[in-house]
C-alpha cells in the first residue's frame, strides 16, 4: 500500500521531492448543495452535472428525494456525479415520514430549513454527533419571525430541529448577526414563500451561489450596496424557480489545498482545472497572491459556461516565496472555509502572520481554530492563539508528526498537504473524513508526486 494511502483509521504521509500533476477538482460543494434543493422547487427536469459526490451532498440528495422529488444519478466518476432531478415543484412537495438526516452537513440543515419553513408540513432534521455541535439559534430566530415554527434542543441552540412549515410567511428585512451565506441563502429561500419583499442586509458580504443561481432559474434578485461596505440583498416572494440544466464548476476550496502545496514546496508546479472563481470566494486565491504565491489565473475564454453565471479559470501554482499577512474579519468570512490551509501556508512565510476575528471556525465540524493549530504545533510550527485571533511565526521548518483531523475533513486535507513539505513521516488519525468534501483526494495526492 502507498505511503499516503489512508487506511480505516490512519493516514501516512511522508514529504516528496517534488510535486507535478494537472488535477481535475470535485464539483463545488456549495453550488452543489444548492443545486440539488433548487430542482426541488422547480416543476419538471432538472440536470446537474459534474456536482460534488462528497458525503455531504449526497446527504441533501437524499432530502430531496425523500420530500418527493425523483433522483437519479446518472453519471459516477467517484467523486463527481451527474443527477437527474425530477420534481413536482414546490407545491408538490410531501412530507417525508422519517427523519431527515443531514449527515456532516451544516448547508443541509441550514438552507432546507429556509425552504421547509414555507411548505405546511413538520419536518424533523437531524445528523452526526458533529452537527448535533452546530448552531441552529441564528436560523431559528429569522425563520421564527417569518411565521414558522421551530424547536431544537438546548433552548433552541442545537439540532435536532423540528421545523413546522406555514403559507404564506410573512416577508422581512433583516440585517445578519454572523457574515454567514448559510444563515443569507436559509432566508432568502424562505423568502421566496413569503407574502412580499425580504431582505437579508450584510455587514460584510459573503458567498453569493443563491443569489446567481436564483437569477439562473428565473427568480429577481436585487442588490443593493452601501458605501460603508454593507451589502442587501432582496427577492419577491410568490416568484416560481425554473429549472435549467447546468455544469458545476470544480470547488475553489478543495483547490486551495494544492494552491498551498504548490506555493510553499520548494520544487512545485500544479495545474488545476476548471475550477470556480467567483469573486465572492476566490479570496484564497487572492489572500495568497498578496503573500507572494506565483498563482496564474487562466479564464475560461468563452467565460461563465457553467449554466449559473459562474465565472471558471485553470489555474497554476508554482514554489513561491511567501511572506506574512495579516488577515482581518473581513478577509476570514470572505475565506472561511480556507483558514485551516492558509494556517498552514502562514508557517512558511516570511514573518508572523495575525488572523483576527476567525470565532467562527469555532462552530464548524470542530473547533478549527484549536485543532489546526494543536496539529501544526505537533509538527513544529509557531502559532498562538489570543481569543478568536491567530499568531503565526513564519519560516518554520515543519516535521513529520501524529496528527489528528478530528473528523474534520479541512483538517485532515491541511494536515495531508503538510505533510508533503515535512521531514519525516507525518500521519492523520481519521483521514476518512476528507471525503465528505473532496472524494479521492488521498488519490490525488499520489499523484502529484514526482
Amino acid at each position: 500500500m502507498s505511503a499516503s494511502t489512508p487506511v480505516r483509521e490512519l493516514a501516512r504521509v511522508h514529504g516528496s521531492a517534488r510535486l507535478r500533476g494537472e488535477l481535475r477538482l470535485p464539483g463545488d460543494k456549495s453550488i452543489s448543495h444548492r443545486a440539488l434543493m433548487l430542482a426541488a422547487l422547480a416543476v419538471g427536469e432538472s440536470r446537474i452535472e459534474d456536482a460534488s459526490d462528497g458525503a455531504d451532498v449526497r446527504s441533501t440528495a437524499r432530502i430531496v428525494e425523500a420530500l418527493g422529488a425523483t433522483v437519479e444519478r446518472v453519471v459516477d466518476d467517484g467523486r463527481s456525479v451527474t443527477y437527474r432531478i425530477v420534481s413536482p415543484g414546490a407545491d408538490g412537495l410531501t412530507e417525508p415520514d422519517r427523519i431527515l438526516d443531514c449527515g456532516n452537513s451544516g448547508t443541509s440543515l441550514r438552507l432546507i430549513c429556509g425552504i421547509l419553513a414555507g411548505l405546511p408540513m413538520t419536518c424533523v432534521l437531524d445528523g452526526d454527533a458533529s452537527l448535533r455541535r452546530r448552531p441552529v439559534a441564528r436560523i431559528i430566530e429569522p425563520l421564527r419571525s417569518m411565521g414558522a415554527l421551530l424547536h431544537a434542543r438546548r433552548n433552541d441552540s442545537l439540532p435536532p430541529l423540528t421545523v413546522v412549515g406555514h403559507t404564506p410567511l410573512r416577508s422581512i428585512d433583516i440585517a445578519t448577526s454572523v457574515p454567514s451565506a448559510q444563515v443569507k441563502s436559509a432566508i432568502l429561500l424562505a423568502g421566496l414563500r413569503a407574502d412580499g419583499r425580504t431582505t437579508v442586509r450584510e455587514a460584510v458580504a459573503t458567498r453569493d451561489h443563491t443569489e446567481r443561481m436564483l437569477r439562473a432559474r428565473g427568480v429577481p434578485v436585487e442588490r443593493e450596496d452601501a458605501p460603508d461596505g454593507r451589502v442587501a440583498w432582496t427577492v419577491q416572494g410568490g416568484v416560481s424557480v425554473h429549472t435549467v440544466h447546468e455544469r458545476v464548476p470544480g470547488d475553489v476550496s478543495a483547490a486551495a489545498f494544492w494552491l498551498v502545496a504548490g506555493a510553499i514546496h520548494p520544487d512545485a508546479e500544479l495545474v488545476l482545472h476548471d475550477v470556480g472563481i467567483n469573486p465572492t470566494r476566490r479570496a484564497v486565491i487572492d489572500i495568497l497572491r498578496s503573500m507572494g504565491a506565483e498563482i496564474e489565473v487562466r479564464p475560461h475564454r468563452d467565460g461563465p459556461d457553467d449554466g449559473v453565471g459562474e465565472p471558471i479559470a485553470d489555474l497554476v501554482v508554482r514554489s513561491s516565496e511567501l511572506r506574512a499577512t495579516d488577515l482581518g474579519p473581513a478577509d476570514v468570512a470572505a475565506a472561511i472555509d480556507e483558514i485551516p490551509v492558509l494556517c498552514l501556508a502562514a508557517t512558511a512565510a516570511r514573518g508572523t502572520t495575525v488572523i483576527r476575528g476567525a470565532g467562527e471556525l469555532r462552530h464548524k465540524e470542530s473547533d478549527r481554530i484549536s485543532g489546526v493549530a494543536t496539529g501544526l504545533r505537533a509538527m513544529g510550527a509557531r502559532i498562538e492563539i489570543d481569543g478568536n485571533d491567530l499568531h503565526i511565526e513564519g519560516g518554520t521548518a515543519l516535521r513529520g508528526a501524529a496528527t489528528d483531523s478530528l473528523d474534520d475533513h479541512r483538517l485532515a486535507m491541511t494536515f495531508a498537504v503538510a505533510g508533503l513539505v515535512a521531514s519525516g513521516d507525518t500521519t492523520i488519525e481519521r483521514p476518512g473524513s476528507a471525503a465528505i468534501s473532496y472524494p479521492g483526494f488521498f488519490d490525488d495526492l499520489e499523484r502529484v508526486r514526482a
